[in-house]
């Protein structure tokens, strides 16, 4: 009792809207945690969720104000894009691309229909239904891809597979989130505007990452590649360029960085970027998966448990089945159809983006946000300790399936 009053005491003499002592209480606690984590054979991603709802605003409030944090925790995806295009040829990119077309659209319809059913049955409105369903079509380009081997052969084949249905999805959720600017604002002259120029926007950012790399940074590449830092730096500096610059055009900041990672791809240096990045990605992942978990309101959890049971279920069930008969029809081996299915199988990023855009066009209710929320944190636990259970991964719990 008298420790807990003292370390109370501590607190109030801290500066507990300090980003330093946020990052403390992150990275303190998440190493404390995730020992404990370990020890119960838990995903590392367990601990980093835990610990936002622990210490989050919906917990202890020993951190209150996350807009900072979850502003930082975007640049960790950025990085994980760009890592991953980095892996990825574009001659090879574009041939799953149009492989895997007909799979994301039917998986998308699928999937936003069967949750929209599920929240009509529980009662939600038609429009908060909608919604909900629209938003849980998603899977988690993070999770399928933290979790990805990418030393073996054998998984460059599935993560190409990965990446074709994940790029669909986000051009999928890009339409979705400019839809609902138009309902919300009512304006559709402006909305139209913007959906004009992201349809646009997508060549435009390709064709100047062609023309920079090939002019620009090829020759810098080459004539400084010696220096590792400069190479570092460079590498850092064309990653948040261009996803600053696909911000600007209108597609969003994830999707440049992953043409800026693709644009580098074919060059020699690509290897030496993706491994010295691989820290720094991880710092940042750490800060999205802990404003993930502090972003959720447990104390109002019990009012939608059972329709969030029941998507959750839907997510870990049913998506990796759907998607296992889709890629079959499209001749894929009937293992690599299965595993991809169940790595996919988990709500995204990108669902919690709809709600939150959704609340505020006014467009979905308070319960409906929270269903949304608590279903994407529970599915990211749940699928991330299946795949690490079952399947190779840089963070599996058995020795025997640990691959980077």
């Amino acid at each position: 009792m008298l420790f807990l009053e003292r370390s109370y005491t501590l607190l109030f003499f801290m500066d507990t809207n300090s980003l330093i002592f946020a990052f403390f209480l992150i990275f303190t606690g998440a190493a404390i945690l995730a020992t404990l984590v370990l020890y119960t054979r838990q995903s590392l991603l367990v601990a980093y969720i835990l610990l936002g709802a622990i210490v989050g605003p919906f917990g202890l409030k020993l951190i209150t104000q996350t807009t900072v944090i979850s502003e930082t925790s975007s640049v960790g995806i950025m990085f994980l894009l760009f890592l991953l295009g980095l892996n990825l040829k574009p001659g090879n990119l574009f041939g799953m691309m149009r492989r895997a077309t007909l799979v994301t659209v039917v998986a998308a319809i699928c999937f936003m229909l069967l949750g929209t059913a599920v929240c009509l049955l529980f009662r939600f409105s038609l429009i908060d239904s909608i919604i909900i369903g629209t938003a849980l079509l998603f899977s988690s380009t993070i999770i399928g891809l933290k979790l990805l081997p990418t030393s073996a052969l054998k998984y460059q084949r599935i993560g190409e597979l990965l990446v074709s249905i994940l790029l669909f999805q986000d051009i999928i959720a890009i339409l979705v989130l400019l839809y609902m600017d138009i309902l919300g604002t009512g304006r559709s002259h402006p909305g139209w505007f913007y959906s004009i120029r992201t349809i646009i926007a997508l060549p435009c950012l390709l064709l100047v990452a062609y023309v920079v790399e090939k002019q620009i940074l090829f020759k810098l590449f080459t004539r400084f590649e010696h220096i590792g830092e400069y190479v570092f730096l460079l590498a850092i500096g064309w990653c948040l360029g261009l996803a600053e610059l696909g911000g600007m055009f209108g597609v969003s900041h994830e999707i440049g960085a992953f043409i800026a990672g693709v644009s580098l791809a074919s060059r020699p240096v690509s290897s030496y970027i993706s491994q010295n990045l691989k820290p720094l990605r991880d710092f940042f992942l750490i800060v999205f998966f802990f404003s993930m978990g502090a972003s959720v309101n447990f104390h109002l959890l019990p009012t939608v448990i059972w329709p969030v049971l029941s998507l959750t279920v839907i997510m870990l069930l049913i998506k990796p089945i759907i998607y296992r008969l889709l890629l079959k029809s499209i001749n894929e081996n009937k293992q690599v159809a299965w595993e991809i299915g169940v790595r996919l199988g988990q709500g995204s990023e990108f669902s919690l983006l709809v709600g939150f855009m959704a609340v505020q066009a006014a467009l979905l209710s308070k319960m409906g946000y929270l269903c949304i929320q608590a279903v994407t944190v529970f599915s990211f636990i749940l699928s991330a300790y299946i795949v690490s259970l079952r399947y190779p991964s840089p963070i599996a719990i058995y020795k025997t399936l640990r691959q980077d």
